[in-house]
């Protein structure tokens, strides 16, 4: 059990971290991106205590943000708060430090390398006792660069709350969230010179001349991209003037951007999120394309720049490149939806991707046919109507269409039902394909219904306890991999494969017929039965297989619960081996 929480405790931080640095993104100050920086470092990796120190003009670094989680050490923030270290001291104390990938680690038996000219603390806390046990004395740095390579400022910091030095895991979270804070605090800087810059247009708008000559400027030599937009007449919407950076992001020469609209370089996907971007203060993050086909992640900020008797005059638009940033919020989110050991979904991508496939009502019936509740039947029918007169009821408890129902279909065919939401615009319902067999009775009738459906192939291996038992769990770990790794190859294009517990995987098949559902169950069980070779020795799992069926108005728990009924069904089959795998299941699962 204690091997098997690992991943959890990982996920969880990676969840956290990703929330922290939608905080980093979302300051609106250079003061707000640093302090969102020390509480992230904080609240997100496990330490007590942070601080930023922060590059000056000068060259030397000052103090300006702290955190900790008891100001008992600090006596408050405004202690640390401002203080100034000289340049020499910290580059000689970053070359001194145990270089730990881009993490500076100084041990407490270095501090003489600290010098006198570094604000200081020191950490209350134990003294260590064994080798990895974190000192009170002991400085983790996380120096900050901008993309030029420049030192913008280093992170530091203090009283990991496991009271040991860092491990592998906390290391490169902390290397992610330097970066991303680097990132943050250069655009937060590029901000507020912005800001300045269209501060000064404002207030020199009675001096024209000069006023032009700054914006012009601020314009052409901006980092990143800028472009202004008109605001009036049958040119509303072109690009009227754009800059080097712009043209350099999109590989664009100035002549052909100035042909054309946003709406034409923006990505199909992201044409609905720019349209609804108002004006004024308007911000979204899509896609542009750029001159080799690809596209460019890109932050557009819109301004009206207005004349004071005329108004409006033109737009202003701000396109900064999160290229990076979104290749990493897609690397932390990939972490949090997929298996650690197998690379797999794990089993709350599987829920949320049947979640999309899946929605609370079921599909309205053709006219004069049952309701199609998507639930699987079980049982039988109730043929006619009762003694009394009363609605006919299929085994799930569903009755069949009365007034309500046939309005329902009707303004369903008449395209005015009104969806959950605008997503559902588009869905189509999952149900239940008819039983080849006629088993499916309506009124005495065969029920109607679709050849294709949504399967769910619960695989619970059986005999994998044994091989951990015998061999250990790195080779039950090369089992679960090599077993994925299977699976993946005899699914069909578009099938989901993932691990859900343990030993326990699920394939997820949309419009699969029950004929082919069996074939591919099949498939899944060839490809695990043979032996594999693992560490020189021949290794064998058995599995056991429950074929489930999804349909619209079934809940998520509903679904997998009958796949995996009939998975232990198939077990159940086999006798006493079969209630032992059952005791061994529900204990892991309780675990």
């Amino acid at each position: 059990m204690e091997a098997e929480s690992e991943p959890y405790v990982r996920l969880a931080t990676l969840r956290t971290l990703h929330r922290v640095v939608a905080d980093l993104n979302a300051a609106r100050s250079l003061a707000g991106t640093l302090q969102a920086v020390v509480e992230g470092a904080v609240h997100g990796l496990g330490f007590d205590a942070a601080a930023v120190s922060l590059v000056r003009p000068d060259g030397d670094l000052v103090i300006a943000a702290v955190w900790e989680i008891e100001e008992s050490t600090f006596g408050g923030p405004s202690v640390l708060l401002g203080q100034v270290g000289s340049r020499e001291s910290w580059d000689r104390m970053l070359q001194v430090a145990d270089h730990w990938g881009t993490l500076r680690f100084l041990p407490y038996d270095r501090g003489w390398a600290i010098g006198t000219d570094i604000p200081t603390w020191t950490g209350d806390g134990p003294l260590p006792v064994y080798d990895n046990d974190w000192h009170p004395a002991d400085v983790l740095l996380a120096p900050m660069y901008s993309p030029g390579g420049d030192l913008l400022g280093v992170l530091s910091v203090d009283r990991p709350r496991s009271g040991k030095r860092p491990g592998a895991w906390t290391r490169e979270a902390l290397e992610m969230f330097s970066l991303q804070a680097s990132i943050a605090i250069g655009n937060a800087r590029l901000r507020a010179e912005m800001q300045r810059a269209l501060a000064r247009l404002e207030k020199e708008q009675q001096a024209l001349r000069a006023s032009e000559e700054s914006f012009r400027q601020a314009f052409e030599y901006a980092p990143s991209g800028m472009a202004i937009t008109e605001l009036h007449g049958d040119g509303t919407g072109q690009l009227t003037r754009v800059n080097d950076a712009l043209c350099r992001l999109l590989g664009r020469p100035r002549a052909t951007l100035r042909q054309q609209r946003f709406v034409d370089l923006v990505h199909p996907d992201d044409l609905g999120l720019l349209l609804r971007t108002s004006a004024e203060g308007g911000r979204a993050e899509l896609r542009l394309s750029r001159r080799d086909g690809g596209f460019q992640w890109v932050c557009l900020r819109n301004s009206v720049v207005a004349d004071a008797t005329e108004g409006p005059s033109f737009l202003l638009t701000h396109v900064e490149d999160i290229e990076d940033r979104k290749r990493h919020e897609l690397q932390l989110a990939h972490r949090a939806s997929h298996d650690a050991l197998t690379g797999l979904p794990n089993g709350a991508e599987l829920r949320s991707r049947l979640a999309r496939r899946l929605c609370s009502r079921a599909q309205l019936p053709a006219p004069g046919g049952p309701p199609d509740t998507g639930h699987p039947p079980s049982g039988t029918v109730q043929n006619g109507p009762p003694a009394s007169g009363g609605p006919v009821t299929v085994a799930h408890g569903y009755p069949p269409p009365d007034e309500a129902l046939e309005r329902d279909r009707e303004a369903f065919a008449a395209g005015e039902m009104l969806r959950h939401d605008a997503t559902a615009a588009h869905h189509v319902h999952a149900v239940v394909p008819a039983d080849p067999s006629g088993g499916e009775l309506w009124q005495g009738h065969r029920r109607p219904g679709p050849e294709k459906g949504l399967a769910v192939l619960y695989c619970d291996l059986d005999g994998f306890k044994l091989v951990n038992d015998r061999y250990g769990h790195n080779a039950g770990d090369a089992v679960l991999i090599e077993i994925a790794r299977r699976l993946q190859q005899v699914v069909r294009e578009g099938d989901t494969v993932a691990r859900m517990s343990g030993d326990e995987f699920v394939v997820l098949a949309d419009a699969i017929g029950r004929e082919e559902a069996k074939e591919l169950a099949g498939r899944l069980r060839s490809a695990i039965l043979p032996p594999m070779r693992i560490d020189n020795r021949a290794v064998r799992v058995g599995v056991s297989l429950g074929i489930g069926w999804a349909g619209c108005g079934m809940s998520i728990d509903e679904v997998l619960h009958s796949a995996d009924e009939r998975m232990y069904d198939e077990k159940r089959t086999r006798g006493g081996t079969a209630r032992g795998s059952r005791g061994e299941r529900s204990h892991r699962r309780a675990g």
